[in-house]
C-alpha cells in the first residue's frame, strides 16, 4: 500500500534512518560506554550504577566466558528479574560473541527445560530465588556452566550482604538450592579482572539474542534477532520519541522507569538498549506486581520516561499509594503488549497529566513496529503509524492485500523483523510472505492517514452464527462501566450458534451485578456481540509482563 503514514509523522522525524550506523549493539555499546561514562547508567534499590562499572563489569564477564572456551555464536540463557546483574550480563555476553537466551524468571521445570534444550544453551546466569526450577530439570539439558546470583550481589558493602540476608533468611525467598559445580557472580567477574578479552569479529547479520514468544500459539519458539535487527529498532525508536524527549531540560539526564521486565522484549529493547544508546538512566524495578514497594521506589526520583502495558497503568492509577510519587516531570507514557483500553488511558492522563502513546510489536519485531507519534495528546486507540524504514499492510490468508476498509492480517516489513524461528524452517515459512512480510497474526484495519487499529488477534475471533466477534470491542465497550476493574472475553462452545461470548471481570465494585452489565452490554453491542456467559472472578489469568491470558480462560471454559 501507500506510505500513506509519512504525511502524517512528527515535525523532525525522518521516513528513513540510518540504521547501519552501528555494525553491531557491541559497536553500539562501545560508543555508549565511551560517551557517557561519569553517567549513572542505572538505580537499584537506592543505589547508583554508573556507565563506567557496566562497562568494567561486563568486560570482566566476556573475558570469563572466553577464557572458560565459549566461542562465538554459543548461546548463554540470563533467568533473572531487573537486576543490575542482567544489563551487565547481556553486554558481557555480546561482547564475548555469545548469543542471549532471555529467560522468564517464573518459568516451570517444563518451560525452562524447554527453552534450555531448544536454544543449545551452554551456560546460564540465574539468580538464586529460582534456582530450585533450574535443579529440577538439570539432568536434561545442556549446560556446561552455571552461575549463581543474588538480589544484593552489586549493591557493594555492607549494602549488598543485608539485602541478600534478608531475602534470604527473613523474607525466606530462596529455597534451598543443589546446583553443583556452580559459581557465583561476583566470584566470576573477579575471575575475569585481568583477563585479556578478545573482541570478536561480530557483524550486522550474527545473532545477538533469541527472543523466546510466550507460547500462548503453541510450543515457544526462538525469533531470531540478529544484531542489524536490535540496532535497526533502537535507532528507528529513537527518533521517533526524540519530539517528546527534546522536552527534557538541557543537561539533564534522561531517566526511564524500567517497571517491564529485561527478559521481555519490549523492556530488553526500550528499557535497556535504547536507555544505553540515548546515555539515559533506568531505574530498575524488581517486582512491578509489588506496587507499595514500587511506589516507595519511584518516590525518591524524578523520572521522565515510562514504558507499560495497560494492565499496569490501570493498577498505579488506582492505588491509593499514587500520589506519593512527583508525576510533574513525566513526558512520556508507552503502552505496549496489549490493547491500552480507553478508560485505563483517561484515567492515566487525569493523573499524571501525560498522555499514553500506544504502540505496537511483537517479539518478532524486535519488538516495535508502529506507534502513535509521541507530542499526541488525545488517545485514539489505535496503534499508530509505521516507524521509520518500516511498511505495513492487511492482507488476506492468500497473502493479498485486502482492499481498502476492510480488515486484514496486518503484515510488516523492515529492518526490525527477525531472521527467522530458530531451527524451525516451516514455521518460519508459515509467517512470512514471498514478498518479505511478516505475517503477525493479528486482525486490523487502517484509515485514511494511515494509522493502523487491532481488531484483534486471528486466533481469538469468535463466529456467532456466522458472523464475526472480536473480543477487543467487546471488553473495550465492558471496561467502560463503572465497578469493572478488569475484564476479557474468550469463545466458547454452542450447539445452535457454533459458538457464544463469554465475558469473565474483576469488580471493583461489588455493587456491581450481572444485570447491570448485560444492560451495558445490550445498549452499547448489536445482539450476536453480547455475552451470553458471565462470570465474575477476583483476578484473571496474566503472563508476568501483565498480558491477560486468554488461552487460560478458553481452556478453563
Amino acid at each position: 500500500m501507500e506510505k500513506i503514514w509519512l504525511k502524517h509523522y512528527p515535525a523532525g522525524v525522518p521516513a528513513m534512518v540510518d540504521v547501519e550506523k552501528y555494525a553491531s549493539l557491541v559497536a553500539l555499546l562501545d560508543d555508549s560506554f565511551s560517551a557517557y561514562r561519569s553517567r549513572t547508567a542505572y538505580k537499584f534499590m537506592g543505589k547508583a550504577i554508573s556507565f563506567e562499572q557496566v562497562d568494567a563489569w561486563s568486560r570482566d564477564f566476556a573475558a570469563w566466558l572466553q577464557a572458560q572456551g565459549f566461542a562465538k555464536g554459543d548461546r548463554i540463557a540470563l533467568m533473572m528479574p531487573n537486576v543490575p546483574q542482567y544489563p551487565v550480563a547481556v553486554a558481557g555476553v555480546l561482547r564475548a560473541g555469545c548469543v542471549v537466551v532471555n529467560v522468564n524468571p517464573l518459568y516451570t521445570p517444563r518451560e525452562l527445560e524447554h527453552q534450555l534444550n531448544d536454544s543449545g544453551a551452554s551456560a546460564i546466569v540465574i539468580i538464586e530465588n529460582f534456582a530450585t526450577t533450574l535443579q529440577a530439570v538439570l539432568p536434561r539439558v545442556p549446560l556446561k556452566r552455571i552461575v549463581v546470583t543474588a538480589l544484593g550481589d552489586l549493591l557493594g558493602a555492607p549494602k549488598s550482604w543485608l539485602v541478600n540476608t534478608v531475602v534470604r533468611r527473613v523474607k525466606k525467598l530462596v529455597p534451598p538450592f543443589d546446583l553443583p559445580g556452580s559459581l557465583r557472580f561476583n566470584a566470576v567477574l573477579a575471575a575475569g579482572r585481568g583477563l585479556p578479552l578478545r573482541p570478536p569479529s561480530v557483524g550486522p547479520d550474527d545473532i545477538a539474542v533469541l527472543q523466546y514468544t510466550g507460547g500462548t500459539t503453541g510450543v515457544s519458539k526462538g525469533a531470531v534477532l540478529l544484531h542489524r535487527n536490535l540496532v535497526a529498532n533502537i535507532l528507528q525508536a529513537e527518533v521517533w520519541y526524540s519530539p517528546v524527549l527534546k522536552k527534557v531540560p538541557a543537561g539533564e539526564q534522561i531517566v526511564t522507569v524500567c517497571a517491564l521486565p529485561i527478559y521481555h522484549v519490549f523492556g530488553f529493547t526500550f528499557n535497556m538498549m535504547l536507555g544505553l544508546r540515548m546515555g539515559g538512566c533506568g531505574v530498575l524495578i524488581v517486582n512491578p506486581r509489588d506496587l507499595p514497594a514500587m511506589f516507595k521506589d519511584l518516590a525518591r526520583e524524578r523520572f521522565h520516561s515510562f514504558p507499560a502495558v495497560s494492565t499496569l497503568f490501570k493498577a498505579m492509577a488506582s492505588h491509593a499509594d499514587f500520589g506519593r510519587v512527583d508525576w510533574s516531570h513525566l513526558i512520556l507514557s508507552i503502552g505496549g503488549g496489549m490493547a491500552v483500553q480507553s478508560a485505563t488511558a483517561r484515567l492515566w492522563m487525569q493523573k499524571t497529566g501525560c498522555p499514553v502513546t500506544e504502540g505496537y510489536g511483537l517479539s518478532e519485531t524486535s519488538p516495535i513496529a508502529s506507534c502513535n507519534p509521541a507530542d499526541s495528546i488525545d488517545f485514539n486507540g489505535t496503534i499508530g503509524l509505521p516507524l521509520p524504514n518500516t511498511e505495513m499492510k492487511l492482507i488476506d490468508d492468500a497473502g493479498n492485500e485486502v482492499a481498502a476498509g476492510s480488515p486484514g492480517e496486518i503484515a510488516i516489513r523492515g529492518p526490525q523483523v527477525m531472521a527467522g524461528y530458530w531451527q524451525r524452517p516451516d514455521d518460519t515459512a508459515a509467517v512470512m510472505t514471498a514478498d518479505g512480510f511478516f505475517r503477525s497474526g493479528d486482525i486490523g484495519t487502517v484509515d485514511e492517514r494511515g494509522y493502523f487499529k487491532i481488531v484483534d488477534r486471528k486466533k481469538d475471533m469468535i463466529l456467532v452464527n456466522g458472523f464475526n466477534v472480536y473480543p477487543n470491542e467487546v471488553e473495550e465497550v465492558v471496561s467502560q462501566l463503572p465497578g469493572v476493574a478488569e475484564c476479557a472475553v474468550v469463545g466458547v462452545a454452542d450447539e445452535t450458534a457454533g459458538e457464544r461470548v463469554k465475558l469473565v471481570l474483576v469488580r471493583s465494585d461489588p455493587a456491581l451485578t450481572e444485570a447491570a452489565v448485560r444492560a451495558h452490554c445490550e445498549s452499547m453491542l448489536v445482539g450476536y456481540k453480547r455475552p451470553r456467559v458471565i462470570e465474575f472472578r477476583t483476578e484473571l489469568p496474566k503472563t508476568n509482563v501483565g498480558k491477560i491470558l486468554r488461552r487460560a480462560l478458553r481452556d478453563g471454559a
